[in-house]
């Protein structure tokens, strides 16, 4: 039995990386998946896996900054599924540049995506879960959001709003038995870091505690906690997945 049994989820950002490792771990412990992405090719791919699990799983593709697109979705998810049990709000994207010369466009992309899309898919998906008196949101933020980086203005503003946001739906949904808290990863291991020279991965690790880049897994493993009746009486909370570089 997983703790997931008979229960919903929908992830957003679900076609690589951090999003692709929530949504097998969530399938490996019992839940049916509703992954949505941008990139429908991509989609497939994270699908496959989640059958190879025994698991229901349908794919969306939703631009998650388009409410009437997001609207859509979720009734579709409703209509297919009958339910969401579970909400994971992980897209998002980078448009890195100093301030002085990001451009307004970078900054609304980042915004759009990142914040926006986290409001629309949570107004959308937390209509069923009030009626039910029952259900969890867990967004994903970064540390980039607590402490800023510098050439990350956007990205930090984003996530920034992330948490204040998932704070706020905690105090308004709590009444009605839904939960909603944040991840925020750290540095980790995917692609990106792994080009790397060897020269800048110790560099950055000089700034990690546990002296070692995190996994997706690391993070879905923390995303599942929060989704499950484990953590039923948390709510309203930033967990930073980060090895101690934010303490």
């Amino acid at each position: 039995m997983g703790q997931f049994d008979g229960k919903i989820a929908l992830v957003t950002g679900a076609a690589r990386g951090i999003g692709q490792a929530i949504a097998l771990k969530l399938a490996a412990d019992g839940a049916d998946l509703a992954l949505c992405d941008l990139n429908a090719e991509w989609l497939e791919e994270t699908a496959g896996k989640v059958k190879e699990l025994g698991r229901r799983v349908e794919c969306y593709s939703v631009d998650v900054s388009k409410g009437d697109a997001v609207n859509e979705t979720v009734k579709a998810v409703e209509k297919d599924f009958g339910q969401i049990d579970v909400l994971v709000n992980n897209a998002g994207i980078t448009k890195d540049g100093l301030l002085m010369r990001m451009s307004e466009d970078d900054w609304d992309a980042v915004l759009n995506v990142n914040l926006k899309g986290v409001f629309l898919f949570t107004k959308a998906a937390m209509r069923g879960m009030m009626k039910k008196r029952t259900g969890s949101i867990v967004n994903i933020a970064s540390i980039i959001g607590l402490i800023g980086n510098a050439g990350q203005a956007n990205y930090a503003a984003s996530k920034g709003g992330v948490i204040a946001f998932s704070k706020t739906v905690a105090r308004e949904l709590a009444s009605r038995n839904v939960r909603c808290n944040a991840v925020a990863p750290g540095f980790i291991r995917t692609a990106m870091t792994d080009a790397l020279s060897e020269e800048v991965q110790q560099k950055m690790l000089t700034n990690i505690p546990l002296n070692k880049f995190g996994t997706p897994e690391d993070v879905a493993n923390v995303v599942a906690f929060l989704a499950g009746d484990a953590s039923g009486y948390v709510t309203g909370q930033v967990i930073s997945t980060c090895g101690g570089m934010v303490m």
